[in-house]
Parts: C-alpha cells; sequence; structure tokens
C-alpha cells in the first residue's frame, strides 16, 4: 500500500478506491492538524504519521490517526481510534481524540479534502 499525502481535494470515490487496496471497507489516515494536511494509505497509522514527520515536518503534537469509511455518512464516517493518539505527555491519554477542538479541527480538514 502506498501512502498518499493529501493537499488537495480527492472525491470519495478516490477514498473507496485506496480502501479497496488495503481493507477493503475503510482507510486509515493520520491528519495533522497543525499544516492542515493527510496521510492515506498505509497498512499502520504509524506508517503514515512517520511519512508525515519525515516528509513533511510535522510534529507528533499534532497528528491524529483515525480511519475513514467511505460508504458512511456523518458521524459514521469519521472513526477515532488509533494508537498514535496515545499521547499522555500531550493531554491524550487513549486511542480516541479527547479534546473536543482538536476533533472538530479534524473534521474540519477531512471535509474540505474529501469531496462528495
Amino acid at each position: 500500500m502506498n501512502i498518499v499525502i493529501i493537499k488537495e481535494a480527492i472525491s470519495r470515490k478516490d477514498l473507496e478506491s485506496l480502501a479497496k487496496e488495503g481493507y477493503g471497507n475503510f482507510v486509515k489516515a493520520v491528519v495533522d492538524v497543525q499544516e492542515g494536511i493527510i496521510a492515506i494509505g498505509g497498512e499502520f497509522h504509524s506508517e503514515e504519521e512517520a511519512c508525515l514527520m519525515s516528509q513533511e515536518g510535522s510534529k507528533r503534537e499534532h497528528t491524529w490517526g483515525i480511519n475513514l469509511y467511505p460508504n458512511k455518512q456523518g458521524e459514521d464516517f469519521i472513526e477515532f481510534d488509533s494508537m498514535v493518539n496515545l499521547k499522555p505527555s500531550f493531554g491524550n491519554r487513549s486511542r480516541g481524540v479527547e479534546n473536543e477542538q482538536v476533533r472538530a479541527k479534524i473534521k474540519e480538514i477531512i471535509q474540505k479534502f474529501i469531496q462528495e
């Protein structure tokens, strides 16, 4: 699976194609809330996070792992669950994204880049 860094809008169809290459019905993604970019298509969130750090200069405190379900709508489209989200030194002690402002920023970035 190739990791793609998203800096311009893609369609749900494109996202669906990326999902089919990997897990089938969903795709793992890491969002850099500081830079406003997304890495998609890794087997593990940690690979995507490492890609953002090495290629884009992302910082760990700004990267958040999610799963995207191209065939689902609303709250079911984004799943906030990833081992890379375990960041006790940054105030996040679970695999989810506990800070509502960060969750809102992730949703905003996803809406900007994943078009119908």
